[in-house]
């Protein structure tokens, strides 16, 4: 299957998911233009996929279902979403002629938000970034950090399709709390390289972010070392790393 992201606003990515027969899979369409476009250049509206309620991953949705109204919505059973859609939970498996995905509830970022699993792709909308997480608007440190260890366990070779170009400026903030990692320096020069030729940096391999990804990463020495500096004194627990990690990353500016 042909995997496209679609630029949308300053730096969101609309995914595409195409079967060899042009049907097309859509996630997160905060904008309709880039999907009509690119249904006009062959890739044929089958689905689409929503994440969380954020009005830069929906707010295309409407306009869509107007050029299509047949076209199946699936996402969060949450009323911030004002759109005729199916709701999806945790356990549940999209399944579509061509497509399957399995839907994995992944609160934190909103505390309905979910990721949706299939073909080898991993749609995570904005709780796990290349190097980086999302925020917690509505969820706690322990609620993002057992999201964060459910993708982290999926298959290493999994392409990771998050919702914005965030990766340089992830890189930035890892590379200031993990300066040793080697894996981390090459993904960072990695990620300028394309950025340069106007490039997308994702998606990433969930091998990668495990090797670089300071978020998925908590468990190790070098995190906890870094944590504990900016504490003062060792972390209680994982949820403690993470919590401070994440407030961390809050207030940094490279």
């Amino acid at each position: 299957m042909r995997l496209t992201p679609l630029p949308a606003f300053q730096d969101n990515y609309i995914w595409a998911l195409q079967a060899p027969d042009a049907g097309t899979v859509f996630v997160d369409p905060g904008q309709a233009r880039p999907v009509i476009e690119a249904a006009a250049g062959g890739m044929q509206p089958r689905a689409i996929l929503l994440t969380h309620h954020h009005d830069d991953h929906i707010g295309g949705v409407r306009e869509l279902q107007a050029r299509w109204p047949d076209l199946p919505v699936f996402g969060p059973d949450d009323e911030r979403i004002p759109l005729a859609h199916v709701p999806v939970a945790e356990g549940d498996r999209v399944e579509l002629a061509g497509f399957v995905f399995d839907v994995l509830s992944v609160p934190g970022h909103t505390r309905s938000h979910v990721a949706f699993h299939g073909h080898g792709r991993l749609f995570c909308g904005d709780t796990l970034f290349s190097l980086g997480c999302g925020r917690m608007f509505e969820g706690t440190p322990a609620q993002m950090l057992a999201s964060l260890q459910r993708l982290a366990a999926l298959p290493p070779q999994t392409e990771v399709c998050c919702g914005h170009e965030y990766t340089l400026g992830n890189a930035a903030f890892a590379r200031h709390v993990d300066p040793a990692n080697a894996a981390l320096q090459r993904r960072q020069q990695e990620a300028r390289d394309m950025r340069e030729h106007s490039l997308a940096t994702v998606p990433s391999h969930l091998h990668s972010e495990l090797a670089c990804n300071p978020f998925l990463r908590t468990r190790t020495p070098a995190i906890r070392a870094a944590v504990a500096a900016r504490l003062g004194r060792a972390p209680l627990d994982e949820a403690e790393t993470f919590a401070e990690l994440r407030r961390w990353k809050d207030g940094f500016r490279a």
